[in-house]
């Protein structure tokens, strides 16, 4: 085997220094929202917003490109300016509602996930799986009668979550390095 079909076969390898920035700029990002929790959901959401703008907007110039599944581009497209524009002119609110919205969303994957793994578990795939599918339905009803107290949690969630995974990747790329 030559060294240049050795090389296509072999996955990329990704920079430690890559995964130690990534770990860095999560801490970063973590300690913010747990600092400072209501700015940097403003400066978030305000991002997503630009981005879903722009996303949306490459979304329908791909249409273009490549005219496969042309009706699913165009609808994103369409959803991701609109999604866009309205946090981009609403930044008082937006936080609110994107927050809100992303809670509702987390509840119903919870109690759909929940359902669909208590029934694999009767179906015999274990106790372990019923037990999690159990707490995934519970979590789900939990998020979903209390949206406003969950979406007003979330900074503190995602700041624990970012510092966590941060150090993780940190730890990951000394160990890569």
């Amino acid at each position: 085997m030559s060294a240049v079909s050795m090389s296509r076969t072999r996955s990329p390898q990704i920079p430690w220094w890559l995964i130690l920035l990534q770990g860095i700029a999560l801490v970063v990002l973590g300690i913010l929202w747990l600092a400072s929790p209501s700015m940097t959901t403003f400066v978030a959401v305000q991002f997503l917003g630009i981005y879903w703008l722009v996303a949306g907007i490459f979304g329908i110039v791909g249409i273009f490109l490549d005219r496969s599944l042309w009706g699913w581009k165009l609808f994103s497209g369409i959803l991701g300016i609109l999604a866009g524009i309205i946090i981009i002119q609403h930044p008082l609110w937006s936080p609110v509602i994107v927050g809100s919205t992303l809670i509702i969303v987390l509840g119903i994957q919870g109690l759909f996930n929940g359902v669909a793994q208590i029934v694999q578990a009767f179906q015999g795939a274990g106790w372990g799986i019923g037990l999690l599918g159990g707490v995934n339905v519970l979590f789900g009803l939990i998020l979903l009668f209390n949206v406003w107290l969950a979406t007003l949690a979330l900074p503190w969630v995602l700041g624990v979550l970012a510092v966590a995974g941060g150090i993780a990747a940190i730890v990951l790329a000394f160990r890569v390095k």
